[in-house]
């Protein structure tokens, strides 16, 4: 009876501590806005089967993958066992779920091993952390507290496990010598008890008791030692998965207030019906209290792995952006500012904020959205959307752009194209083929199958003029349903996104989709990745649904479907490597087609050391394409043609021009234009049907 009222005592405690740190939070969380709504929760359920129960994220890097996958399988199983001791605590039982028979055998015995294998890998862990200086774990967020804290975690789990072991061994020990039957299968246990002395049954019953109460008293204060730790992943990381954004990494959220403003501005006598959710002080975010309750999700859920900041093409490049920073700074400055939010509401201020004090405007610029740290992060953080609602706040608020992207914005609003070229001389690209311009089809009562949009780069860039007169040929030679929309084609707003102008960039869309429904377009070809994922992902949010094609995928299903052969000998011989594009491979899941088309040319392809999912950015996305840099040792572009080069290829493919213009760029600084050539896919379909 003692043992139970000590028992029911520590618990008690334990739960009311980690009653008064979830009111603490529940607190802290109101102090956020409003995120997306909690839905499909069928999709979710089986993300979370696969992504967090399934550790595949984690298993990207195979070795260390399933070493930390053991881990959380071996918690899943042992967690079982703990709550079998809280009953036996509590009611003065014994191993209380040995009824379940072959069940609790293959429960408890799986349990043992695990708790062995998970004893031997938490001190890898920690051999690793402290003697090997992995890179990941290194960076000037990474804090002396920060290392302490992940040592102090991993301290912890390995005497829960040497205590949960300890209980088994001489548990079995005891129960021999007393002339019982073991409750349970313990493998390794059992092996360790036969290896042991022989002790006394006094003895025995002791030490089991010591371990019995060591291990569930670690229990309990690491239950309430997680919430202020980085470990609190171990509470977090399977909902955190299950509450990710559903929707293609590539795809922006929607200012929904920017929105209305829009409309009121193109349409001065529109009404609406309903009224804004909330009173929206600014645009983007400043501080802590800007972000969404998800976004302060992900800073509590954040592993603090690194994985994420190690696929940063800037952090790779030297730049001084980290995605992982980026969340602990959330958190920090949380933590920091919620105690004066919560005593004297929302005007209160210390004078600081998240942007300035945390996260420096050099880190925000730096990020082209390539998403590779939310493609790599195993508990689905999307740290991109973070940063770019920073930019938002930066540009809408504060005026604050580099010179340079608030030149770009001025030429979309004044050009409609990122540059200084009259909107009226968006078909000086076009030589002497004949394109359908889709107003005179209309007129003529014609609606051509698909609405062939050019885009800025295809229409002024002098290297990408090329692709796009390739395409064109090809089109023409397949006898495609087409039409461009000429001199009305105006920006699709990416850049305006990316770079924080949601205003414009909602102008520009809304203005686009205007036009599209006027002329009743249902399909839209493009040669552009960003175009592609903002008319598919983010137009729709706006009005405009249409069924978007990529060329690469327009081309592969001609391979496919209608038996299109591009194999004429004109790259026999050749070697082919592909880059992929960011926003057409990670932000919209497309790998295979384009290399479908280039398979189908008879060349020889060969893949980069890091391809599809793992692909290295260009390092033009984000709106760095019309910028400078931020400082670093290099230029991503220069990292990214480097490992296009070592492939030995004759031919660097692409299928953006972005990406077009980076890798040219990096051939050039390289002294390998004359040896090694960058073609579109279209380019190379051209020259493979010999037109």
């Amino acid at each position: 009876m003692i043992k139970q009222l000590l028992f029911a005592g520590a618990l008690l405690l334990t739960l009311g501590v980690m009653f008064y740190t979830l009111k603490r939070l529940i607190k802290i969380f109101s102090l956020t806005k409003k995120g997306f709504p909690i839905n499909n929760i069928g999709k979710r359920i089986g993300i979370t089967l696969r992504v967090a129960m399934g550790q595949t994220k984690i298993m990207r890097k195979p070795v260390i993958g399933l070493m930390h996958a053991l881990v959380f399988w071996g918690f899943c199983v042992i967690l079982i066992g703990s709550v079998e001791m809280l009953i036996d605590g509590l009611a003065g039982t014994e191993r209380i779920l040995g009824f379940l028979g072959v069940v609790y055998d293959i429960i408890f015995g799986s349990g043992d091993v695990f708790a062995f294998l998970i004893l031997i890998f938490i001190a890898a862990f920690i051999f690793r952390r402290v003697f090997m200086r992995i890179s990941r774990f290194q960076g000037i967020e990474m804090k002396h507290k920060s290392h302490v804290d992940a040592n102090v975690a991993l301290s912890l789990i390995f005497l829960l496990m040497l205590t949960l072991l300890g209980m088994n061994i001489f548990y079995v020990q005891h129960t021999i010598i007393n002339g019982h039957s073991v409750t349970g299968v313990y493998p390794v246990s059992s092996i360790i008890a036969d290896w042991l002395p022989e002790m006394s049954i006094s003895t025995l019953s002791n030490l089991h008791e010591i371990n019995w109460w060591v291990h569930i008293l670690l229990i309990f204060f690491f239950a309430n030692y997680l919430p202020y730790s980085k470990h609190f992943h171990v509470f977090l990381s399977v909902p955190n998965v299950f509450l990710s954004r559903l929707e293609p990494l590539g795809k922006l959220d929607n200012m929904d207030h920017v929105t209305r403003e829009v409309k009121m501005m193109l349409d001065p006598n529109a009404s609406f019906d309903d009224s804004p959710d909330e009173d929206i002080q600014r645009f983007g975010v400043l501080d802590c209290e800007d972000v969404s309750w998800k976004n302060y999700f992900d800073s509590l859920a954040c592993t603090q792995c690194g994985r994420c900041t190690e696929v940063c093409p800037a952090n790779q490049t030297g730049k001084m952006l980290s995605p992982r920073k980026i969340m602990m700074d959330l958190r920090e400055r949380m933590d920091e500012k919620s105690k004066g939010l919560l005593l004297d509401g929302t005007d209160y201020s210390d004078g600081k904020s998240l942007i300035k004090d945390y996260i420096s405007a050099e880190e925000i610029w730096a990020c082209t959205t390539c998403n590779a740290c939310a493609q790599e992060c195993p508990i689905n953080i999307n740290h991109p959307s973070l940063i770019v609602d920073m930019r938002r706040y930066i540009v809408m608020e504060e005026s604050g752009a580099p010179a340079e992207l608030n030149s770009i914005f001025t030429n979309i609003e004044n050009n409609g194209a990122p540059w200084q070229f009259s909107q009226e001389d968006r078909m000086l690209w076009n030589d002497d083929a004949e394109v359908p311009v889709l107003a005179d089809l209309f007129n003529q009562d014609k609606r051509p199958e698909f609405l062939l949009w050019i885009g800025s780069s295809g229409a002024f860039d002098d290297r990408y003029k090329k692709v796009t007169r390739a395409f064109i040929k090809v089109l023409n030679h397949l006898k495609i349903d087409y039409a461009v929309l000429g001199t009305e084609e105006s920006s699709s707003g990416d850049v305006a996104r990316r770079g924080g102008n949601e205003m414009l960039f909602q102008m520009q869309a809304m203005m686009n989709i205007e036009l599209f429904n006027g002329y009743e377009v249902k399909k839209i070809l493009t040669c552009d990745p960003h175009a592609y994922n903002t008319f598919k992902n983010e137009y729709p949010v706006l009005g405009g649904e249409y069924e978007v094609i990529h060329h690469s995928q327009f081309l592969s299903k001609l391979i496919s479907e209608e038996g299109l052969d591009l194999s004429n000998k004109s790259f026999d011989g050749k070697t082919i490597t592909f880059h992929d594009p960011c926003y057409l491979g990670r932000g919209n899941g497309e790998y295979q087609a384009p290399r479908q088309v280039i398979n189908n040319m008879g060349a020889t392809f060969t893949e980069m050391k890091r391809n599809k999912s793992f692909a290295l950015c260009c390092g033009a996305g984000g709106a760095q394409m019309f910028k400078e840099a931020e400082k670093g040792d290099r230029e991503v572009f220069m990292a990214r043609t480097e490992e296009a080069l070592e492939t030995g290829a004759d031919i660097i493919a692409t299928a953006c021009p972005y990406c077009m213009v980076m890798i040219t760029d990096g051939l050039k600084y390289s002294n390998k234009e004359t040896e090694v050539k960058n073609y579109d896919l279209a380019e190379l379909v051209a020259d493979s049907l010999d037109i």
